[in-house]
């Protein structure tokens, strides 16, 4: 069995089309298909069924896919390992990051891109499970979330810090001065929350359920810094972790009364995996800002 007889097996499964799983992998029609004939003969069972032009998978092909997929996934993880061995710190470092970290990962960045100039830096932002899909398939190196620590199957979390959720309003606006605010309080304040689905609006609506609050919600957006921005402009307040406005200096925060609550930030890796060096080191470089912070 050769590691091409599996990348010929993984297209034609993805395509169920010979023909154009040749063109993709760059052969022939007739050589694809010789080499999925000696894959199958090796295995002892048919991995398609042939009709015509067209295939599809059989039960045995369904099932060797998932495997074969597995495998081309570590022979790509070894080669960036050699690689990385090779010619240390350079290359592309793929980082995902959930829509409400974003502005606490700016104050590494630049320090960071300064130190090792060879390492082209990508940013992905999304939910974090569609992050996590993506780490698991190798398509990110590393991922930075608020998370819930008891899900984390496949997962290696690694803590980084716990951020109080607050009140956040401009200096301007009139509750600026405020020492502190009730949950009953909250429900006359107008407001500009995070989307359903981040952490902290989720933890939100549960409270104002428990308590029986119905907040005056005026808008709802998917994006940190434009809610930020909003909220900057002195009319709306906002309820979010108070660390997502470190780099807001016209901001000002204003804590909720009785208990506290808080959201864990964590640092994903996937479980078990090799770590990219330029991973480890920008986790290193952000640890090193949160501790001096």
């Amino acid at each position: 069995m050769e590691l091409r007889q599996l990348n010929y097996f993984i297209k034609a499964a993805e395509m169920l089309h010979f023909t154009e799983a040749a063109a993709a992998s760059f052969v022939t029609q007739s050589t694809l298909s010789q080499q999925i004939k000696l894959l199958e003969e090796e295995l002892g069972m048919l991995l398609f069924d042939r009709v015509g032009k067209h295939v599809k998978l059989t039960e045995a092909g369904n099932l060797f896919l998932y495997h074969a997929r597995q495998i081309a996934l570590d022979v790509k993880k070894a080669q960036q390992a050699i690689f990385e061995l090779n010619n240390l710190v350079i290359g592309e470092l793929k980082i995902g990051v959930t829509y409400a970290f974003s502005s606490m990962l700016l104050p590494a960045l630049a320090p960071f891109s300064s130190k090792y100039p060879g390492i082209k830096i990508v940013l992905e932002y999304g939910t974090a499970s569609e992050l996590e899909q993506k780490l698991k398939q190798a398509e990110l190196d590393v991922i930075l979330a608020f998370h819930d620590q008891s899900d984390n199957e496949g997962l290696e979390m690694e803590s980084l810090f716990s951020s109080r959720i607050t009140m956040v309003v401009a200096k301007k606006h009139p509750l600026a001065s405020l020492q502190k605010i009730s949950l009953a309080e909250l429900a006359n304040v107008e407001l500009i929350l995070p989307s359903k689905g981040f952490s902290s609006r989720d933890l939100l609506d549960d409270l104002f359920l428990k308590k029986k609050i119905s907040p005056l919600i005026k808008v709802e957006v998917n994006d940190v810094h434009s809610l930020l921005s909003m909220v900057n402009e002195g009319s709306w307040a906002t309820i979010i972790n108070e660390k997502a406005i470190l780099s807001w200096d016209d901001l000002v925060v204003i804590p909720i009364a009785g208990k506290e609550y808080y959201k864990q930030a964590f640092i994903l890796w996937q479980k078990g995996v090799y770590r990219k060096k330029s991973a480890t080191l920008f986790v290193d470089e952000l640890i090193n800002i949160f501790q001096v912070g």
